[in-house]
């Protein structure tokens, strides 16, 4: 269990490193494009495109850690007025809607991706479909998350936990 515990570490690791590069990638060519273009009057052609692929992939995989670390935007008010048993209940129902909807999410996407395979963007050549492909792989992976919150109560962090 503990070799399992250490591969997801690292799958994690490199879910992260990942992001960073692809943010750095997106900067330095969204940066150079404008030095460029206001510098000297020319510009990267496939600029644009590969900022926008990257900042797809950046945008669903970010959403991705976000969940797995419990920072997205919550609204725990009525937990406070609901005894122990019936927040159970609730975050049950909460971590249900959650994986229901990356489900669709990842239906969506998928169609999208079978729909759009063989067209591909005018500069750089890739396929559309890459940029829906980030929707099914986030949508798959927020999916497996809400399931293990769902099925693993212990999983969740708590409302009244400290951050640090």
């Amino acid at each position: 269990m503990e070799l399992v515990r250490k591969i997801i570490g690292w799958c994690w690791s490199v879910l992260n490193m990942t992001m960073a590069a692809a943010m750095v990638a997106m900067i330095v060519l969204v940066f150079i494009n404008v030095v460029l273009r206001y510098g000297f009057n020319s510009g990267i052609l496939l600029s644009a495109e590969v900022s926008r692929y990257l900042f797809v992939w950046v945008t669903f995989l970010g959403a991705v850690l976000c969940l797995k670390n419990g920072t997205h935007l919550e609204l725990r008010l009525i937990e406070s007025f609901l005894p122990e048993k019936a927040i159970f209940v609730l975050r049950r129902v909460v971590w249900a809607v959650i994986g229901f909807t990356c489900v669709l999410l990842v239906m969506g996407s998928n169609n999208q991706v079978n729909m759009n395979w063989y067209n591909a963007m005018p500069m750089s050549g890739i396929p559309v479909s890459v940029l829906y492909l980030a929707g099914v792989v986030g949508g798959s992976i927020m999916a497996l998350i809400a399931l293990h919150r769902f099925l693993v109560p212990s999983s969740e962090k708590r409302h009244d936990e400290d951050p640090t």
